[in-house]
């Protein structure tokens, strides 16, 4: 099989030949359904990190848990320990300590991994499937389909069911050559993820790697290359294995978990992506998304056409008008010069990665009037050998700052830039503010995406970008040897050993889930923010950073929602919510009466105001055009229902996992055929009489009234409810996740 033997397959051949995939085998093996339309997967293993994990378990203890059916390993790899905001990180991580006991966890005390390089290292296995509450869960270079989701989807396999999805296209990545001295795995990755975000060729979809370019990659190679496909938006990935992924398996002490996988003769692919590795060159992604890509070469050439055309991109997804990002001023003579540099993390922070930077930086020495490096080692192993190496002693000399294993980097909690200045950074996404600035107090930075191979020619270099390429080291990697003797000794692992009388230690901002009601016979929404980019990622939705230290308060927590990109948006809703708490109470105010009033005068609807208004909940709705592109965080749908949000109304939603975060907060995840953010404006109300039975029947459509805030005539509008599960009508119908498994239980 290659790509000149690519060709489309008759229907019949495709329909057997999508059964022989490696795809195929392994979702086959997990599903629990006889319905070959709906797959029902049971997964082998889960896997979280502090800024999710305590809600997962508050949320899964308020639906019944009494143990962990599965194992479940909690990280704590985002938050350094000190008070920030509302929680002590520190409060987190004896939560989390004392749920393993309580219900037969595993816990990765902080500093000791990255959540996804531990899952690597010690959940990984060839044909496994994992599901984390992260959206970079992707061990596919390990023969395992990591899939991440928000934190609901995790409940339902603590509580023995099942994850619900049809059955997902494959797209087959193809590769070919071998790359070139001075290319990392980050490039590779950017190239990919540059040729197809933007078309939505691979979204919701598995990416299967194979090819004869595979063998010539190291694991570690494959590893950084498949953790970013999730910036492509598509479902999972999982690649061919070999010898090479058998060593791994061997040199990890779990020889077990290796089995060769591969495409059966007569496989076929719902399309595929030809990547020639030799021809892929050292890159660069600038501000604000992943896929916002040149090579490093191209943008040296032409530097100030680029910017130019990265600035005004960039404008229109910074929130505050006052603000410009300002990246032409760091060109000194056609040069192109920064200010910071990290590698780190799941993407960044490997052994080979940090081998290879050590080597380009051997002898040498970075800027210090201005320039500042760090550097995480993804886990405690790689520490140690790097160590045991010398590797550690050779970025240290040249000016390198080493720090523990810890995410900050990725997710706006570590090394944040100077106001005005821009990172390279080896990590896993640049989304804006998503590096620690604060747009709403003036200061903005920024970051672009590189691999650490150029990061390290590029600090040599006094800061002035460099690829890779045009630095001469040595680039054979030395044998990897892992020791496990500290996760031994620091690892908690009480799997199958769970102790139901230990006490949950519960912090004083570590509080439940506020009481959420059942969707009413009619729903009236008022429409408090819209969001014209044509992409909206959670980080927008919900920001990271310091924002994630209420996490595990829903309340508090909630005050921040988008409060980066339309900081109007609490206001609004909470005062949606206020209407909404007087109908409940029975306690309507002249207002309110006279919304109701309002209603049936305008749309004609015959029933009774004040009976009306018994029957008919009022929400808050945020439109967009495609939201969700991003992180797996439920609090981006968590922290709107918490203000009364009643659904969202969108073209496409950007990824599965925030639809599905939706539906598991109750809330209706509508989209509309229709150029929304002109239609649609901040005061306009949605009245959607009998949406109940609309979504109880999985209708395909629900009808109703858009009520104009200006006072201009209604209009009778369709909203679409393709897609719609029975169970997710459920969940919808009964107000979120909790109440529907607290209802079957009554």
């Amino acid at each position: 099989m290659g790509p000149d033997g690519l060709h489309e397959a008759a229907p019949e051949t495709l329909a057997d030949g999508r059964k022989k995939t490696i795809s195929y085998g392994i979702l086959a093996a997990h599903d629990t359904s006889s319905d070959p339309s709906q797959l029902k997967l049971k997964f082998d293993s889960l896997i979280s990190h502090d800024i999710t994990y305590v809600g997962i378990i508050q949320t899964a203890r308020a639906s019944g848990l009494r143990e962990f059916p599965l194992p479940y390993i909690l990280t704590n790899c985002h938050n350094s320990l000190c008070a920030v905001g509302g929680t002590i990180n520190r409060d987190d991580h004896l939560f989390g300590m004392s749920a393993c006991e309580k219900y037969g966890g595993i816990f990765v005390p902080e500093n000791q991994s990255v959540i996804h390089s531990y899952a690597r290292e010690m959940l990984s296995g060839c044909g496994r499937m994992v599901l984390g509450s992260d959206s970079h869960t992707r061990y596919g270079a390990l023969g395992t389909l990591g899939v991440g989701e928000g934190g609901g989807e995790l409940v339902k396999q603590l509580l023995s069911r099942t994850y619900d999805i049809a059955p997902p296209q494959a797209i087959a990545v193809w590769l070919e050559g071998a790359p070139r001295h001075g290319v990392g795995p980050q490039d590779v990755a950017l190239a990919l993820v540059g040729a197809v975000f933007a078309n939505g060729f691979v979204k919701n979809k598995v990416l299967e790697f194979i090819g004869p370019g595979v063998e010539k990659l190291s694991v570690d190679f494959r590893n950084g290359i498949d953790v970013m496909t999730t910036e492509t938006t598509c479902l999972t990935s999982v690649w061919q294995t070999d010898e090479l992924v058998k060593e791994y398996f061997r040199i990890h002490g779990r020889p077990e978990e290796y089995r060769k996988l591969m495409p059966q003769q007569g496989a076929c692919y719902d399309g595929a992506v030809v990547v020639d590795l030799s021809a892929v060159e050292p890159m660069i992604a600038f501000p604000f998304h992943p896929s916002n890509v040149w090579s490093i070469r191209e943008f040296l050439e032409h530097p100030e056409d680029i910017l130019e055309e990265v600035e005004q991109k960039a404008q229109k997804q910074i929130a505050n008008p006052n603000l410009h990002l300002d990246l032409k001023s760091k060109l000194h003579n056609g040069r192109f010069r920064v200010e910071q540099a990290d590698i780190a993390g799941c993407s960044g922070g490997s052994f080979e990665n940090l081998v290879s930077a050590a080597r380009i930086m051997d002898g040498k020495s970075i800027p210090n009037e201005f320039f500042s490096m760090s550097i995480y080692p993804a886990s405690g192993p790689v520490l140690m050998e790097l160590l045991k190496t010398g590797y550690i002693q050779k970025l240290v000399s040249a000016g390198a700052i080493l720090k523990s294993a810890f995410c900050g980097p990725c997710f706006g909690a570590g090394d944040v830039p100077a106001n005005g200045t821009i990172a390279i950074r080896h990590t896993t996404r640049n989304f804006p503010n998503r590096e620690g600035s604060k747009p709403k107090e003036n200061q903005m930075a920024s970051v672009a995406l590189m691999d650490a191979r150029s990061i390290a020619a590029t600090a040599i270099n006094g800061g002035y970008l460099t690829p890779a390429t045009e630095v001469d080291y040595d680039d054979i990697m030395p044998m990897y040897h892992f020791d496990s003797e500290l996760y031994n000794k620091t690892v908690y692992n009480g799997f199958g050993k769970p102790r139901p009388e230990v006490e949950l230690r519960l912090g004083p901002n570590i509080t439940d889930w506020p009481a959420m009601i059942p969707l009413q016979k009619h729903a009236l929404l008022e429409v408090v923010s819209v969001i014209p980019d044509p992409v909206t990622t959670t980080d927008e939705l919900i920001p990271s950073g310091d924002t994630s230290s209420y996490r595990s308060n829903p309340i508090r927590m909630s005050d921040f929602t988008l409060s980066r990109r339309d900081p109007a948006y609490v206001g609004r809703a909470k005062a949606v919510q206020r209407q909404e708490n007087l109908r409940q109470a029975g306690t309507p105010d002249e207002a309110l009466q006279g919304i109701f009033r309002a209603v049936c005068e305008k749309t004609g609807y015959s029933q009774d105001a004040d009976q009306l208004m018994k029957e008919t909940g009022l929400g808050s709705v945020v439109c967009s055009n495609r939201p969700g592109d991003g992180s797996a965080r439920e609090q981006a749908a968590s922290c709107q229902r918490v203000l009364g949000g009643l659904a969202n109304i969108c073209v496409e939603y950007a990824t599965k996992r925030y639809r599905s975060n939706l539906v598991n907060w109750g809330m209706i995840p509508f989209t509309w055929d229709s150029d929304l953010t002109e239609r649609l404006h901040c005061g306009d109300r949605i009245f959607l009489p009998e949406i109940a039975a609309a979504v109880e029947r999985c209708d395909p459509a629900a009808e109703g009234w858009l009520i104009p805030g200006d006072g201009s005539a209604p209009e009778k509008i369709s909203l679409s409810l393709q897609g719609l599960t029975s169970e997710e009508a459920q969940i919808i119908l009964a107000g979120c996740l909790i109440n529907y498994y607290n209802t079957e239980k009554n």
